[in-house]
């Protein structure tokens, strides 16, 4: 079901459209998915009388777990580490489907009632910071209209791809095929796959997850690969952490078994890391126990890169196995040369006849929704920006984003972004400060990308991306537990900021300050 936004506000005209009247609230979120929910249940538990508003350009909760819903979407991370630290994750499943995420961020929404702080139809298209106010001046579409609110502090949590626009490389021959070709991020409802010929395009994480998915109606499904993925089976039930809720007071429970799983993924990020070839041994070992004897292991599931050069896939159950196994699915590892009206034809001339060809091609990087920044009239040009603490941006005051970890679930870093800049509000509120801008660091040290991953679509898009410096407070170690350290224990006045007062004219103490 779709939620409804809020009763209207009073607005007035202003050059063909209409804006909100002389609205300011002390935080604007933009984004209501994970990142943006998890922000608003913290403001609210560190500043209950904080004013702020949750501005959504889709029409629902949930972000990414309200757009896919291509058959068999998951998490791809636990979901002990994947639900918030506030709120743990109480469901059966580690591995849990798409629709209980989404309805798990709802519910979180509704219990903290932050649902009520958010605006439907509301796609953020400019944000203009004044140094003599002090504030932010926030620009949306809604509708034909346009809305204007200002703030004192403004939240980014739209996430880093494009969501009304995957990526689909321009395939040889496509507009030749006379079956069907969707891509999973806008999956249409009415698609029937019963006892039809798919060929799915990808080796990623949505590749693996809709294979198995689809092939329990589909005639047949081949996975068509131009390289292969590391992939790694885990039970979708794990044990461990159920003995262990078992056992323990709730309160104990949830924090042992997310730390049991921070560590165990650390563990092996670290492995591969250090050891890339014992870690590769271990994966290879895996995948071969679950395929039948004489599978081609080195073609199909042994990639050229090192583990966690990109992200790992998980499969919950070995499910993608299975259907491997009983004959319901195959993997062709092979570059296409053309489609043709039947299906694709690979440079190695076999042919792949298809009725339904899904492009799991992946994503179009896109930071803060595709919204212009200013900075005093002047625009704020993202690659010449270096991420603080990764969450903020060089030159840029008052305003924090949310990026999760590479090798780690997106809401670990998620939650300590949102408690640092409740702990960056409030030292601000007790010592008077109304602004605060991160530094660059010394310009004569290598930068680095913001996502240290080679996938594709990574690759694509950092060129419109913050950079990361060299060392701490610019670069983000992917370290859950020394991260945690510093953002928690961390000074927050630092080498990488400077703090400043409010002119005159902008000194309005809002309520909650100092709560």
């Amino acid at each position: 079901m779709r939620q409804q936004g809020p009763p209207p506000r009073p607005r007035v005209r202003e050059r063909g459209g209409f804006v909100d009247a002389a609205e300011h609230v002390d935080v604007v979120i933009v984004g209501a998915g994970l990142s943006g929910i998890g922000a608003a249940c913290h403001l609210r538990r560190a500043f209950p009388g904080r004013t702020f508003a949750i501005l959504e350009g889709r029409d629902a909760i949930g972000g990414t777990w309200d757009l896919f819903r291509y058959p068999g979407v998951r998490s791809d991370s636990d979901m002990y580490t994947l639900g918030y630290a506030f709120r743990p994750w109480r469901g059966a499943e580690s591995l849990a489907g798409g629709a209980a995420i989404r309805d798990y961020i709802r519910a979180t929404a509704r219990e903290h009632g932050v649902d009520r702080a958010v605006r439907f139809g509301h796609r953020v298209v400019q944000a203009s910071w004044s140094s003599a106010r002090a504030r932010w001046t926030v620009e949306a579409r809604a509708g034909a209209s346009a809305v204007r609110l200002t703030c004192s502090f403004l939240f980014m949590c739209t996430g880093y791809y494009r969501y009304d626009e995957a990526y689909t490389p321009d395939f040889p021959g496509i507009g030749d095929f006379a079956g069907r070709v969707v891509h999973p991020q806008h999956w249409p409802a009415d698609l029937d796959h019963t006892g039809r010929r798919v060929v799915v395009i990808g080796s990623g994480a949505t590749a693996v997850t809709l294979v198995p998915a689809l092939a329990e109606r589909a005639g047949h499904v081949t996975m068509l690969q131009r390289s292969p993925g590391y992939v790694l089976s885990l039970p979708s039930r794990d044990p461990v952490a159920r003995g262990l809720l078992r056992a323990l007071p709730p309160k104990l429970a949830a924090p042992a078994v997310r730390w049991k799983n921070v560590l165990l993924g650390l563990a092996f990020f670290q492995l591969s890391r250090r050891a890339p070839e014992a870690a590769k041994s271990l994966l290879r070992r895996g995948v071969t126990r679950r395929l039948p004897p004489g599978y081609d292991v080195g073609t199909h599931f042994t990639p050229a890169y090192d583990p966690w050069d990109q992200r790992l896939c998980l499969v919950p159950d070995g499910d993608l196995f299975a259907a491997l196994r009983e004959g319901r699915a195959s993997v062709v590892t092979d570059r296409i040369e053309t489609f043709t009206a039947s299906g694709v034809r690979l440079a190695s001339g076999r042919r792949l006849d298809a009725d339904l060809v899904v492009t799991a091609t992946g994503l179009n990087l896109l930071a803060f929704g595709g919204a212009r920044l200013l900075v005093d009239g002047e625009e704020t040009v993202l690659a010449d920006t270096v991420a603080y603490k990764g969450m903020m941006l060089s030159g840029v005051p008052n305003l924090a984003f949310t990026i999760g970890y590479v090798n780690a679930s997106w809401t670990l870093r998620a939650d300590l972004v949102a408690r640092y800049v409740c702990r960056l509000l409030r030292h601000m509120d007790a010592h008077g400060y109304a602004v605060c801008t991160p530094r660059s660091p010394d310009r004569s040290l290598p930068l680095g990308p913001l996502l240290d991953l080679t996938s594709g679509y990574v690759r694509r898009g950092l060129g419109a991306l913050p950079k990361q410096g060299p060392a701490a407070p610019w670069r983000v170690p992917q370290n859950y537990p020394r991260d945690a350290y510093r953002m928690r224990r961390g000074p927050v006045a630092d080498q990488g900021v400077r703090f400043g007062r409010a002119p005159d004219a902008a000194r309005r103490p809002g309520p909650g300050r100092g709560a």
